[in-house]
C-alpha cells in the first residue's frame, strides 16, 4: 500500500512561509507529478513527505498513519535524487545492495533482489561495472534499482532526468514510467518541465509560491484549468492571453485561447496581425503573430503552412475552446 494524504500542510523557515496550506490524497499505485516554476516549493514538499525536513503544522499519512513524527528510514520511501548519489569505488551490483546489505538482510536475498531489479532495469550485463563506466542514463537505471530493491510503499523522485540531454530524456522518460506501471508502486516525480509532466502522469500538482493552484488529470488541467497560472503554465507553446474589449465581449477580464484553436482566415474576417516569425518544423508551423493592441499571440498549424516572416494575416479563435477568466485570474465557468 502507498496511499499518501497531505493536510492542511504548512512549511515556513522563520518569517518565510515555503508551503502554504498544502492539502493532497495521493492514491495507492498512482503517479502523481508536482511540476511548478523555481522557487515555488515542489523540491521542499517532497522533502516534507521523505521526512528530510520538518512540517511546520500540519499532517502526512503514509497509509492513514500520520509520519510526521516517524523519521524517513521507517516511512517505507525510496528516493531517487537529481545526482544519482552512487558510490563511485563500489560495482553497480554494491550500489544496488548497499541499502539492504545495511538493514542487515541476509546474503542469498539480497542477491536474488539484486538479480531482479538489474532484469527490470537492463542492467545486468553492467553489475560488475563502476559507475565511471556507465552513461548518464545507465546511472540514473543503477539509482533507480537501489530504490526498487527496498520495495517501497512510494517513489519519490526530485528531478531524476535533469541531468540527461534531450534524447535520452525521452527515453528515460518513457522507462520511468513503464517501471511504475509494471510496478504498480505509487510513485510523487518533482519537475519544471510541464512537458515531462503532462507526459508521465496520472495526477498532476500544479504548485506557485508555495500554493497547490490545481490538482487533476494533465487533461484536466490542459481543457479546464483553474485560473490565469494554471492555464499559462501548462501548454506548449504557452496559452495566448488576450484582455479589453475582445475579452469583454465574452463577458471576462481576459480571454485565453491556446495555439491550436487559432485559425488563419480569410482577409478581413478576424484579428489583423502581421507575422513576426515562421517556424517550420514538419509536423507543425508555429506562427508568432503581432497583432497589435492583442500582443504577440501565436498560432499552432498542423502540418506545413506557407506563411513567413513579414505576411499580413487575419486571426479568429475559435469559440468553444476559449477560456474566460474574471478580473482576479479565476477561470469563469459555465
Amino acid at each position: 500500500m502507498g496511499q499518501i494524504t497531505l493536510q492542511s500542510v504548512h512549511k515556513s523557515f522563520g518569517p518565510l512561509n515555503i508551503i502554504k496550506d498544502a492539502n493532497l490524497d495521493i492514491e495507492d499505485g498512482s503517479f502523481v507529478v508536482f511540476v511548478g516554476p523555481s522557487g515555488c516549493g515542489k523540491t521542499t514538499l517532497l522533502r516534507l513527505i521523505a521526512g528530510l525536513e520538518d512540517v511546520t503544522s500540519g499532517q502526512i499519512l503514509i497509509d492513514g498513519r500520520n509520519v510526521v513524527n516517524v523519521p524517513p528510514a521507517k516511512r517505507g520511501l525510496s528516493m531517487v535524487f537529481q545526482s544519482y548519489a552512487l558510490y563511485p569505488h563500489m560495482s553497480v551490483r554494491g550500489n544496488i545492495a548497499f541499502g539492504l546489505k545495511m538493514a542487515g538482510m541476509p546474503r542469498p536475498e539480497i542477491d536474488r533482489k539484486v538479480e531482479a531489479a538489474a532484469a527490470t532495469l537492463n542492467l545486468t550485463s553492467y553489475l560488475d561495472r563502476k559507475p565511471r563506466e556507465l552513461s548518464g542514463g545507465q546511472r540514473q537505471r543503477v539509482a533507480i534499482g537501489r530504490a526498487i530493491v527496498r520495495e517501497p510503499k512510494a517513489f519519490l523522485f526530485d528531478e531524476p532526468l535533469s541531468n540527461l540531454d534531450a534524447a535520452l530524456r525521452v527515453q528515460m522518460r518513457m522507462e520511468v514510467t513503464r517501471l511504475q506501471k509494471q510496478l504498480a508502486t505509487t510513485a510523487i516525480y518533482v519537475t519544471h518541465d510541464q512537458v515531462e509532466a503532462m507526459t508521465m502522469a496520472d495526477r498532476i500538482v500544479v504548485l506557485n509560491a508555495g500554493r497547490v493552484e490545481q490538482y487533476g488529470t494533465p487533461l484536466e488541467l490542459y481543457d479546464r484549468p483553474v485560473n490565469l497560472f494554471v492555464a499559462g503554465f501548462i501548454g506548449s507553446p504557452k496559452m495566448n492571453f488576450v484582455s479589453g474589449l475582445p475579452a469583454s465581449l465574452h463577458g471576462a477580464a481576459t480571454i485565453g485561447i491556446r495555439p491550436e484553436h487559432l485559425r488563419v482566415v480569410g482577409d478581413g474576417e478576424g484579428w489583423p496581425g502581421r507575422v513576426s516569425v515562421a517556424e517550420h518544423l514538419g509536423s507543425d508551423t508555429f506562427l508568432y503573430v503581432d497583432a497589435a493592441e492583442l500582443g504577440l499571440l501565436t498560432v499552432r498549424g498542423l502540418g506545413e503552412v506557407h506563411l513567413k516572416g513579414g505576411d499580413r494575416v487575419w486571426l479568429s479563435p475559435d469559440p468553444a475552446r476559449l477560456h474566460r477568466f474574471d478580473k482576479e485570474g479565476v477561470a469563469i465557468r459555465p
